[in-house]
């Protein structure tokens, strides 16, 4: 969890002198002689006295340092005045398996009461989500301690919306990333953790934008032991499973290549790449040792999103990394949604198999493989 640094554990010597009484000359003899051997074959003493020596070895054990996180995708626990009746209940089923130092997830929208959005009324096509500014800690209480904003809904009320959203995750206790210029920095232990969160647009971080992102993860590098980029892009749907290595479009709208964002990012210095936006799972993939997770798909959504078919299917990917920022170990946990998008542990493993599928399709011997205890397979150093 995460700690201050700890003191460490000093051994110790301790020596008792023992005090010569009355002795008869043979003994007398005798002790000068061993005195005699200590002076010239010294052991512990440091002195010709004669004196019994007890040593206690103590051996302290120092772990290196390492930082976990746990990190899920696309989250909308619903769009007011459609909500769950019980928030609690609603994400009960997966709050152990978030379990971990630093849980990361997408806020997919506003904490809000403003009434304002995006859309107008001859809209056809257009979304803005919003919950109460109150669910902030229900995130909290989940154990969410990071929440992105770098997203195409985080500016669905305008900027009112924008400040209501960061004032109830900051009050709550939640560190925000992705808004332009922004980067969320949380501590597991004796390391500090930054995100660096991206999407395609002007009003976040943005992924479009090479040599600023490359300025961006470098800074964040500056400030912190650990860089995580979290990137909001790609197409979507149930058809956009596959990375393609190629710029990704939604609605005509320009969201992004995936792939040579990902790659840039880890040479700008980020340890660890996750993603969601596709609203679909996608491959994983290890780069210059280091893990990119290309989408973890939808993980709450309270009807807001389809769930049917591969759009089901949702996970949980924790990973630890050392120091140096080299993955020390990964975990896939397969989750499934509900018709109501509630999520739950899938003990069929079906997310898994998916991704696993899709990995090795995209990635080839770049795949990063999912065991069948959800341990993902580390790269050969």
């Amino acid at each position: 969890m995460v700690t201050p640094e700890s003191d460490g554990v000093h051994g110790g010597r301790l020596a008792r002198r023992v005090t010569l009484g009355v002795v008869t000359p043979l003994v007398l003899a005798a002790l000068v002689a061993v005195g005699y051997a200590n002076v010239q074959h010294p052991t512990n003493t440091t002195t010709s006295t004669l004196v019994a020596t007890s040593t206690t070895s103590t051996t302290t054990t120092t772990l290196a340092p390492v930082a976990t996180i746990a990190a899920v995708g696309d989250t909308e626990l619903g769009n007011t005045p459609q909500l769950p009746p019980d928030l609690a209940a609603y994400m009960a089923p997966v709050v152990p398996a978030l379990a971990a130092p630093i849980v990361f997830g997408n806020l997919e929208g506003t904490m809000t009461d403003a009434t304002t959005s995006k859309c107008s009324s001859t809209s056809t096509f257009c979304y803005a989500f919003r919950v109460p500014p109150s669910f902030a800690e229900v995130y909290r209480r989940a154990g969410f301690n990071v929440l992105n904003s770098a997203n195409n809904h985080s500016n669905d009320y305008g900027a009112s919306g924008v400040a209501d959203t960061s004032s109830a995750l900051r009050a709550a206790g939640i560190t925000q990333a992705g808004l332009a210029g922004q980067i969320g920095v949380v501590r597991d232990g004796s390391l500090k953790v930054a995100f660096v969160d991206f999407a395609p647009y002007a009003s976040t971080n943005n992924l479009l934008d090479f040599p600023a992102a490359a300025e961006l993860i470098r800074h964040a590098k500056s400030v912190a032991d650990l860089v995580v980029v979290y990137m909001h892009a790609g197409a979507e749907g149930p058809d956009a499973a596959h990375v393609t290595r190629a710029t990704e479009t939604f609605v005509g709208e320009n969201r992004g290549n995936p792939y040579a964002f990902a790659h840039a990012a880890i040479n700008d210095g980020a340890d660890l790449v996750i993603a969601s936006g596709p609203h679909v799972l996608r491959g994983l993939e290890w780069y210059r040792g280091h893990l990119i997770d290309y989408s973890l798909g939808d993980f709450a959504n309270y009807y807001n999103f389809a769930t049917s078919g591969d759009l089901r299917y949702s996970a949980i990917l924790k990973v630890t990394l050392d120091a140096a920022g080299s993955t020390v170990r990964a975990n896939f946990t397969s989750l499934v949604l509900s018709p109501s998008g509630q999520p739950s542990v899938d003990p069929t493993r079906s997310a898994a198999q998916f991704v696993n599928l899709l990995s090795h399709q995209d990635f080839a011997n770049a795949a990063a493989v999912i065991a069948p205890d959800g341990n993902v397979s580390l790269p050969v150093r």
